[in-house]
């Protein structure tokens, strides 16, 4: 190629095309980009929103470095103040209140604790509910008592009621009565010591009249005196007193009983 033949092809390069380019525009540009602010701007509201409600609950809470509201994490567990409400069951180890306040549990039914083993078996529950406390088993305290002007009831609805104690029971009613009745028998036992009964008036009621016959049919209607007489089985009865003693281990209700 000649130099005149270069120059003449890159003058025609140089020329401007007469023909009408495509142009493609870059960017987004009417309803999308609408839409795009306004996504953006939706998201900044709702991370304001999102910020301040954090910040509000952190404030309600009472959000601190040692815990949260009433609730304060130590080195010895976990610590509660004032009152607060639980609406699942709660797991510890152990509660106790400060030495010089009482410790409270409330609820709107009945407050119900379990004790259970490594297996998962329950070995103890008391229920609080409206009739007073229920034991499913065995309780060891050193002291039971009721609230100022009300009775103390201990009762077992469907089996026995044991107390026992390696140095003794004491029981007694400072400014009431006691009472002690249930429905087949009731045993006072001392192994190693005597029942003592220590009053100003002592009364059995309730006990059958026997007769010193050994015919039921023996009645004395003036009969106002009568001697208390056992029968070899323990089992007390009255007979009617005469000038000796009346008392016969032939008696009718010695033989019946």
């Amino acid at each position: 190629m000649t130099r005149e033949q270069y120059i003449l092809a890159t003058q025609q390069n140089n020329l401007p095309r007469t023909e009408n380019a495509q142009l493609y525009p870059v960017g987004i540009y009417g309803w999308r980009k609408r839409c795009l602010y306004f996504f953006v701007l939706l998201l900044l509201v709702t991370m304001i929103v999102n910020l301040a409600m954090t910040i509000w609950i952190l404030k309600v809470m009472n959000f601190t470095v040692d815990g949260m509201g009433n609730l304060r994490v130590t080195k010895k567990g976990i610590r509660l103040e004032g009152i607060s409400e639980f609406l699942l069951p709660l797991y510890v180890k152990e509660i106790h209140s400060r030495k010089d306040s009482p410790l409270v549990l409330q609820s709107d039914r009945n407050v119900t604790v379990n004790a259970r083993n490594h297996m998962g078996q329950l070995t103890g529950q008391l229920t609080v509910g409206t009739e007073g406390a229920v034991f499913g088993h065995s309780v060891e305290t050193p002291h039971i008592r009721a609230e100022p002007s009300r009775d103390l009831r201990l009762e077992s609805p469907t089996r026995s009621l044991i107390m026992e104690a390696p140095r003794g029971v004491q029981v007694s009613a400072a400014a009431g009565d006691f009472k002690a009745t249930c429905r087949k028998e009731l045993h006072l036992q001392s192994t190693e010591g005597e029942i003592f009964l220590n009053a100003d008036t002592i009364r059995l009621g309730n006990l059958p009249i026997g007769s010193f016959t050994s015919s039921p049919s023996f009645s004395n209607s003036r009969q106002t005196v009568y001697e208390l007489c056992v029968c070899p089985n323990g089992k007390l009865y009255l007979s009617p007193a005469g000038v000796g003693s009346t008392c016969q281990s032939s008696s009718n209700i010695c033989l019946w009983s």
